[in-house]
């Protein structure tokens, strides 16, 4: 899968270098001055993968200014495809049509809260705790970005490591529908600014008016 969407990428866009998770060994000193790539992940949810629950995902989107401005998310074995672009909007993909999507807001009672199926750990319990009346909805992978985006879920929490690719194409799929991707501190996301590849602790929002920061220890 690799090979097909960066040989797909440079047929395309040959002029724009891919970073992949695949192809990760690329150093720092050659990324370093990058003001636009590729970020490809071509099997988000290796856990969903091995389960055979079909929720796993191809990530594909497209940096400039270390910010995600065209993002694709495909999950093969649901037949489900969404897109977003920036200063266009989302929009689910069904045969060939694009229908499109927004958030949820504002996003009330009962909050709908996505939740990894491998990675549930006790501080994200805990934060979900405090949200108050919820509804829990265990997914895998970039999906339970997308699913925020069509306004099925409000809320995504994320204590747990990732990596850039591994949410760089939903990032931009759910802001273009109207949501937020924050880091712990209120800051947005940004791509490429750093040698390591690993994310920090984010939060993802349908509506960004929802009271986050309270449900922080």
């Amino acid at each position: 899968a690799n090979r097909v969407i960066v040989d797909g990428l440079r047929a395309l866009t040959p002029d724009i270098p891919i970073l992949s998770e695949e192809g990760k060994e690329i150093a720092w000193d050659a990324r370093r001055g990058w003001t636009r790539f590729w970020l490809v992940d071509p099997l988000d949810g290796t856990r969903e993968f091995i389960k055979r629950n079909g929720e796993f995902t191809v990530n594909i989107a497209l940096i400039e200014n270390a910010e995600p401005t065209l993002g694709v998310v495909h999950a093969p074995a649901l037949d489900y495809t969404i897109w977003g672009q920036r200063g266009v909007g989302a929009a689910l993909r069904e045969g060939n049509e694009d229908i499109g999507v927004q958030t949820r807001r504002p996003a009330i009672a009962p909050l709908r809260v996505a939740a990894s199926r491998s990675h549930l750990d006790d501080k994200t319990a805990a934060a979900i705790a405090r949200m108050g009346d919820t509804e829990r909805r265990g997914m895998g992978s970039s999906l339970k970005f997308c699913k925020i985006a069509e306004g099925s879920t409000d809320v995504y929490l994320r204590f747990g490591p990732t990596s850039e690719w591994d949410t760089a194409a939903g990032q931009c799929v759910l802001e273009a529908a109207g949501g937020v991707v924050l880091g712990m501190d209120g800051q947005s996301f940004r791509y490429g600014r750093k040698e390591s590849l690993l994310n920090p602790e984010f939060l993802a929002l349908g509506d960004a008016d929802l009271p986050w920061r309270d449900w922080l220890a």
